[in-house]
């Protein structure tokens, strides 16, 4: 650059930086403390003063002046750009617009793979169910010992009672509670994030979560106490169970998008399936988070069976409203 491109530089400099320097300052505190932070005279300057970058930055690329002079400039005017233009929304403002129409939404337009995931779910179920009722050998295959915690066909029919209604150890059946709660948190976790595996890691193990719904209820049911088992997994199962197929359901829209594309990339379709996937995996987590207040206060401080069935099946109603109604426009 010749002497000449140095004077003419640093003129041009000079002349605007006093509002570059505001202009940078401005930016500064609507990055830092939000837009709504600044005053109207504030926010009519950052607008004036951005423009005026934009200009300088043209004729500055006009005129060939040095790469650092433009390389601030294009640095300056971008960060500005996003203050003036891009979406200004609150961390509540996205959790309610979540909540009101978003979440609900997402669970109306993957219906169909919410119908798979449930139906995963129920097919495991109905299989356990009657392997055990073929051979009760079959509860060992399917069921782990760390979450039996002892409740098997070599239990009596006693044991079993107690432990549903803590007449024996209150401790045994709230360790059990936890396992099992730890145990389908897991579950919902990995169905979700492995389902981009072509949706076979997430049906597998929802129906194997099945498997173990199916042969722990018909042990229950051998000994004349699955109304019992019924209503102890109602009040906190129904919103738990329903979490682990609405977390399958996400991943099955993912493996869906990879699977079967269609006129888009496997990446644009993965990227389009994963805005409502994602929502359902938040659903699915805020509904772990309810089982688990569920189970540790609901299933601890009432004891009547129908109490029991009622709140579960109740709570269950209200997610089923929130999902049908929410974000519907009105007519």
């Amino acid at each position: 650059m010749s002497d000449s491109d140095l004077i003419r530089s640093a003129r041009f400099r000079q002349e605007r930086e006093a509002d570059w320097v505001k202009l940078s300052a401005l930016v500064d505190k609507a990055e830092n403390q939000g837009m709504h932070r600044l005053s109207f005279q504030e926010a009519r300057d950052l607008a004036d003063l951005y423009r005026q970058a934009t200009t300088s930055l043209s004729i500055a690329r006009e005129i060939s002046l040095d790469r650092g002079l433009l390389d601030y400039l294009e640095a300056l005017t971008s960060r500005a750009y996003l203050s003036v233009y891009a979406p200004q929304q609150r961390l509540g403002g996205i959790i309610r617009r979540f909540l009101t129409s978003g979440g609900p939404r997402a669970m109306r337009a993957s219906w169909r793979v919410l119908l798979l995931g449930f139906l995963c779910m129920a097919a495991g179920a109905v299989v356990g169910y009657f392997f055990y009722f073929d051979n009760p050998e079959w509860f060992y295959v399917f069921m782990p010992s760390e979450l039996a915690g002892g409740r098997s066909p070599d239990a009596s029919t006693d044991y079993l009672h107690a432990q549903l209604y803590g007449e024996e150890d209150g401790s045994g059946l709230g360790a059990f509670a936890t396992y099992l709660f730890s145990h389908n948190t897991r579950i919902a976790i990995f169905v979700f994030g492995l389902g981009a595996f072509l949706c076979a890691p997430s049906i597998l193990l929802t129906f194997y979560n099945g498997l173990i719904l199916g042969v722990f209820f018909a042990l229950h049911v051998d000994r004349s106490l699955g109304w019992d088992l019924f209503g102890w997994l109602s009040i906190h199962g129904v919103t738990e169970l329903s979490a682990i197929c609405i977390a399958c359901a996400g991943g099955l829209k993912l493996g869906l998008a990879v699977l079967f594309p269609g006129n888009q990339t496997r990446a644009s379709a993965l990227r389009a399936a994963g805005h409502d996937a994602v929502k359902l995996a938040m659903i699915a987590a805020m509904m772990l988070v309810v089982a688990a207040l569920l189970e540790g206060f609901g299933r601890q401080l009432v004891q009547d069976q129908s109490t029991r069935i009622a709140i579960g099946w109740g709570v269950g109603a209200l997610w089923l409203l929130w999902f049908a109604l929410g974000g519907r426009e009105r007519s």
